[in-house]
């Protein structure tokens, strides 16, 4: 399901020069420098994915623990479910389910290192923006949090977010380079066949936990289970 995070970060990444498209083309240049500027700006998208590895290693690490447990199909139901509600609820009603939604205040401190942080015009600076950059609230990371619990492993998990942020850099990356060259209407057409994809997201992720037996859309997983005979006393 690797493949799945980087569409995510790919599809997502038009939602994103709405919420983060601001804070990229607000970047500091040292020097007007062009080699800074690229240099910057791809530190900058580096940043944002090694947050989101972090984060993927602390829920990869939730889903481990669930699919040593035996869970690891029902997470995987349950991811698939949780993306489904955030697309087909109102706006309004699944803003209010962002239980991982970090305090307002936390928000603030954020909001105000970055502006900290774009003052000194450094190529360190950007790398950090991107650092804390992922920390934001957004519900597109949420739902790649879904599928980095469904990976069962802690490190599939942190690589499965790395991905999804790898997945965003084409889109993020033209846009800080360039500016905001896509215009709204085509952000709006792309905007509307993100739910779709989503939603196909979401039933990959519940076939895969329904143990069809469907290679590479619901592989059968096999239990291992310990019989007398396999328990060789010496």
């Amino acid at each position: 399901m690797l493949w799945s995070a980087f569409l995510i970060g790919l599809f997502g990444s038009f939602h994103c020069i709405g919420m983060c498209g601001p804070i990229a083309l607000a970047l500091p240049v040292q020097n007007n420098s062009r080699f800074n500027l690229i240099a910057g700006r791809l530190l900058y998208n580096i940043g944002r994915a090694i947050t989101y590895a972090a984060i993927g290693l602390l829920f990869g690490l939730v889903g481990q623990s669930l699919s040593l447990a035996g869970f690891q199909q029902s997470v995987s139901i349950i991811a698939g479910v949780l993306i489904l509600l955030m697309v087909l609820l109102p706006s309004g009603i699944s803003q209010k389910l962002y239980l991982l939604k970090p305090a307002y205040g936390f928000t603030n401190f954020l909001k105000r290192k970055f502006g900290t942080l774009l003052r000194k015009k450094s190529i360190a600076s950007t790398f950090m923006i991107g650092l804390l950059n992922g920390f934001l609230p957004c519900g597109l990371v949420y739902i790649a949090v879904a599928g980095a619990i469904a990976t069962g492993g802690y490190l599939d998990g942190a690589v499965y977010m790395f991905i999804f942020g790898i997945g965003t850099l084409p889109i993020m990356l033209a846009v800080s380079l360039a500016g905001n060259f896509i215009s709204l209407n085509v952000r709006k057409r792309i905007n509307k066949m993100i739910p779709v994809f989503m939603i196909v997201l979401a039933f990959l992720f519940i076939l895969r936990g329904m143990n069809l037996g469907i290679p590479y859309v619901s592989p059968k997983i096999q239990q291992s289970e310990i019989t007398d005979d396999s328990v060789i006393c010496h």
